[in-house]
């Protein structure tokens, strides 16, 4: 640390305030008052999102203190996540919005910047020190009189301004660099659902259609209640395959007693989210015995449909804009046989469908190297705004960082 810095702790040279506090009955759809709370910190970015305000009666008078203020940072004292805890954002205007209970307001004194502050309480150490408050117990608030120990760099306010000014036009550059990586990532998964958008859509010479329930078996998976499933494989068991196996992949096993061939998916085999968040999400590579808000879908003839277009079929906007129709305004969205049964399907030859396949498994795998080389692009962006402040706060900041 360069000699004119000092170290303060944080209550030295801020004041803390606590959010407004006020009960469900004193909400209203709409009104000049204005309650920000911890969704409105946006946690990947650190910035304000005014998407969904909470709005209190109007009759009731809230205090200025109570109010957000511009240079100050609204701060999450209170959340059922730890994540949460202890992200920020910066006031950028005069908003004459309060914040709420579980919310708090951190004001810099005049000799600390605002914005120099912000970078400060957006930086891996100011991570790590939450992190410590709360780490190993059940803790899922911040206390003032422990956020106030954080110890901060303090530069003179010159110094810290000109720390502020080359930080914009760092992140400004990273914004940017992200912003285009995104695109480009965006990009490369829209290159691969066009393509296959286009098989179903334009068709081949000599395409015929019937319906899907006229090629495939629909079977609902079984009910087993949470005391029946063990989390080691008995004699005569098999996995119980639920959604989460399917869409986060790495939940321990559960296992069941046998419930019968009608119910097992082998690893080739496709099933299909019949209810819930990740409706329509098609599964395939494991085996097991299928829950019951699952559908095993399986072609009535492998002479006619194979397993690999079928799963390539049901991922197209063919059969998934029909799902997604579906569950427009649906409280609980739900496939039924019903609903799936008479959708089109293209009546073609095993060899077409093979050339298909193989021209999509080649697609897929260009368009997979794509977006592993934007995915690391955006993660070093990410590394580099970590560098970046670590070199600020450790008075090493040059000025040539910019360059992205």
């Amino acid at each position: 640390m360069k000699y004119n810095w000092i170290k303060i702790k944080l209550f030295e040279i801020v004041e803390f305030q606590r959010g407004l506090t006020y009960s469900k009955k004193d909400e209203v759809d709409f009104s000049i008052n204005v309650v920000l709370r911890s969704n409105n910190i946006n946690l990947s970015k650190n910035d304000l999102d005014l998407s969904e305000l909470k709005f209190i009666n109007p009759s009731i008078e809230i205090p200025n203190i109570k109010k957000v203020k511009k240079g100050s940072l609204i701060i999450c004292t209170a959340n059922g996540s730890k994540n949460h805890l202890g992200k920020v954002a910066l006031i950028d205007s005069d908003y004459n919005y309060a914040f709420g209970g579980f919310m708090g307001q951190i004001t810099p004194k005049q000799k600390l910047d605002s914005k120099f502050l912000f970078y400060l309480m957006i930086s891996d150490e100011y991570k790590k020190f939450i992190k410590g408050l709360s780490d190993g117990a059940n803790i899922n608030n911040l206390k003032f009189g422990d956020l106030g120990q954080f110890e901060i760099p303090l530069p003179p306010l010159q110094e810290q301004q000109r720390i502020v000014s080359i930080l914009d036009e760092c992140f400004a550059a990273i914004d940017q660099a992200k912003a285009n990586a995104e695109q480009n990532l965006k990009n490369a998964k829209e290159l691969f659902e066009s393509y296959l958008q286009g098989v179903f859509e334009k068709k081949g010479d000599g395409w015929e259609e019937k319906t899907l329930g006229e090629f495939c078996v629909f079977t609902q998976g079984i009910q087993r209640d949470v005391k029946l499933q063990s989390e080691t494989k008995g004699e005569n068991q098999v996995r119980f395959l639920r959604i989460v196996d399917f869409t986060q992949g790495n939940e321990p096993p559960r296992y069941i007693d046998f419930p019968g061939d009608k119910y097992i998916l082998n690893t080739e085999d496709i099933s299909l989210v019949r209810y819930g968040a990740s409706t329509g999400f098609v599964c395939r590579g494991l085996e097991g015995a299928l829950a019951n808000n699952l559908f095993r879908v399986i072609p009535k003839s492998k002479k006619e449909i194979t397993n690999d277009f079928l799963f390539i079929y049901l991922n197209s906007p063919v059969f998934q804009n029909v799902i997604k129709e579906s569950m427009n305004g649906a409280a609980m969205p739900a496939i039924s046989f019903g609903l799936i049964k008479d959708i089109p399907f293209p009546v073609i030859s095993i060899e077409e469908q093979q050339i298909i396949v193989r021209q999509l498994d080649t697609l897929r795998a260009e368009t997979q190297k794509l977006e592993e080389i934007y995915q690391q692009k955006l993660a070093d962006l990410e590394e580099l705004k970590k560098s970046v402040l670590e070199k600020a706060f450790n008075g090493e900041l040059t000025g040539r960082e910019v360059e992205v």
